[in-house]
């Protein structure tokens, strides 16, 4: 049954007539797992997606049906074993680094690779490789920024000692572009094996957290890190968040000042998280996490 022209579009969703929409996008819950399942889910469907991304960030077009996907693990598996057999494993490590991108185009980007290099892509060369492909220059760009700031996250990336009730660990907070902890924590752990720490990711709101042990991704907010029983700054800090500034300043030279090449190498939105960039010793810990 066709519905009449003349019918108000809300009015043609509700009467459940598929012809009114001419597109479709995919909605997931902005995991990797989640964007997988939602690869798999095309494949099912025999279905091509304008455009996939996380449930809070698709902006519907004008005829666009939107189907939610559910994250499946199995799923997800089958899609990174195709892959890396298509692939190999350079595609599935850009995959994976490239889904850390906070850029509201991932979702599309990796979905048009992937469907590359499962069923266009022949050659003896790795799909990735081939940078001028339509299909794999978006990724490959993507890539290249969260690399690019996970280079910034061992840079930048400040810890304060903290120590009292028996506990003692290092803490830091940052604010990277890109969802990028889960990168850039075995570098510090390997760096700090025998120390327990935390990274505070202030703008994903997750934290990175090492025992000594084992490491493990927490989602926390800023609400829920000041209820987490974390001693004050050990006696210590101040002294030596002074001695680092101190050093900053005096390895400066005041005739080469250039206060714009500063900023391309160490972008202002780190500032406030830079022990060396706070004029004076900030108030430290006396509750909670927060100076």
């Amino acid at each position: 049954m066709r519905t009449p022209r003349n019918m108000p579009v809300a009015a043609q969703v509700l009467s459940g007539a598929p012809e009114v929409f001419d597109e479709v996008g995919y909605a997931y819950d902005g995991s990797l797992e989640g964007l997988l399942s939602a690869i798999f889910e095309s494949y099912a469907r025999h279905e091509h997606p304008t455009d996939i991304a996380p449930s809070d960030q698709l902006q519907p077009r004008l005829g666009q049906r939107i189907a939610y996907i559910e994250t499946d693990l199995g799923k997800a598996e089958r899609v990174r074993k195709g892959l890396t057999k298509k692939g190999g494993r350079t595609a599935w490590d850009a995959v994976k680094r490239g889904s850390c991108s906070s850029d509201a185009r991932t979702g599309n980007a990796i979905y048009r690779f992937v469907r590359y290099a499962m069923d266009e892509h022949v050659g003896r060369a790795r799909p990735y490789s081939n940078i001028a492909h339509p299909s794999v220059g978006p990724l490959f760009r993507l890539v290249r920024s969260v690399d690019q700031e996970c280079e910034h996250m061992r840079q930048f990336i400040r810890f304060e000692h903290l120590r009292g009730d028996g506990i003692e660990v290092w803490f830091a907070r940052c604010n990277p572009r890109d969802a990028v902890i889960p990168l850039v924590m075995p570098h510090f752990v390997e760096r700090f094996n025998v120390q327990p720490f935390i990274i505070y990711d202030e703008n994903h709101a997750t934290c990175g957290v090492y025992d000594g042990n084992g490491w493990q991704l927490i989602a926390i907010d800023d609400a829920s890190l000041s209820e987490l029983p974390l001693p004050d700054a050990a006696a210590e800090e101040g002294l030596m968040q002074d001695a680092w500034r101190r050093f900053y300043r005096c390895v400066s030279i005041d005739a080469r000042y250039n206060p714009e090449l500063r900023r391309h190498f160490m972008a202002k939105r780190f500032w406030r998280n830079l022990t060396e960039m706070q004029d004076e010793t900030p108030a430290l810990r006396t509750q909670g996490p927060h100076r």
